[in-house]
């Protein structure tokens, strides 16, 4: 299948602001792109690309003084398969990881691995390492908070989110992660497209997603607290050690965020689509972003 992602977004800046993105599509799908999420401003400024230290690309320019709109659109060949499930995947032992996994076993700035670690093996400590141990964090969070946009707050953090169980999909997947790390599981961030395929269309606004990737069996397997179901469709555009590491904007000075838009539709598909959102709401923003 064939499906077109993009994004359209308007700041405000009173003076000229230099700023960081994180939103054209992961290297690791680059031989499925048909075409490329090229970032674009209104009015024209230069801007460069540059990967950062977690193979994630960044956009970087200076927005003048005024009003700027940054946008792209893409065309995506996908398998049309739902997430991989292998519920008999073992744990990888911690002195076989390879080093790039060892990063998402440390607790971070929203996964605090610390507060949650006697919780997670009180919880957990009796379930079947591996893929089964995993699930049942991911059933157990998924279960745990109430998601809804009203909820969204850029300083939640995974021990918050434990308390006071709500949040967006971020706070979903920190949770998940904090978790994980708690058990020795290698655990990282992701945040991209994720559209209503496969399932019933939703009335809520299109937003970018966040859910979690953990390392098993020599390699890394996507899991989604919020919706706690294998979906079609998952379009990654970054992964972090948390939503720190990923945040789709990063202003270096006071901006306005004026409107906020994103869209992620299968080519053919002739039902409705809910394309706008309404920028704070967004699961990616952290704070420093504007």
């Amino acid at each position: 299948m064939q499906i077109r992602v993009g994004y359209e977004l308007v700041y405000g800046c009173p003076q000229p602001t230099p700023m960081i993105f994180a939103l054209k599509i992961h290297p690791s799908r680059d031989a499925d792109i048909i075409v490329a999420d090229e970032l674009r401003t209104q009015p024209y400024v230069p801007v460069r690309h540059d990967l950062d230290a977690f193979g994630n690309w960044c956009s970087r320019f200076v927005a003048p003084a005024g009003e700027i709109r940054i946008f792209g659109d893409a065309l995506v060949e996908d398998s049309g398969a739902p997430d991989l499930v292998a519920p008999d995947a073992p744990p990888t032992p911690i002195e076989a990881l390879p080093p790039h996994a060892l990063l998402y076993l440390a607790g971070s700035r929203y996964c605090e691995t610390d507060l949650l670690a006697p919780i997670a093996w009180e919880l957990f400590g009796r379930t079947t390492p591996g893929w089964a141990r995993v699930q049942a964090i991911v059933d157990f969070v998924h279960d745990h908070l109430r998601f809804g946009y009203e909820f969204a707050r850029a300083t939640r953090t995974a021990w918050e989110g434990y308390q006071e169980r709500v949040g967006v999909c971020r706070d979903f997947a920190h949770l998940a992660i904090a978790l994980c790390r708690s058990m020795n599981i290698p655990a990282r961030y992701c945040t991209g497209y994720l559209g209503d395929i496969g399932v019933p269309a939703s009335s809520a606004p299109m937003d970018f997603s966040g859910w979690f990737e953990a390392f098993l069996d020599g390699r890394w397997y996507a899991f989604d607290a919020r919706h706690n179901m294998p979906r079609v469709g998952r379009i990654v555009i970054a992964r972090g050690r948390d939503a720190a590491d990923v945040a789709i904007s990063t202003a270096f000075g006071p901006t306005l965020l004026k409107s906020f838009r994103v869209w992620t539709d299968e080519v053919g598909d002739r039902r409705p689509h809910h394309a706008f959102a309404t920028g704070w709401g967004s699961d990616a923003m952290v704070p420093g972003t504007s």
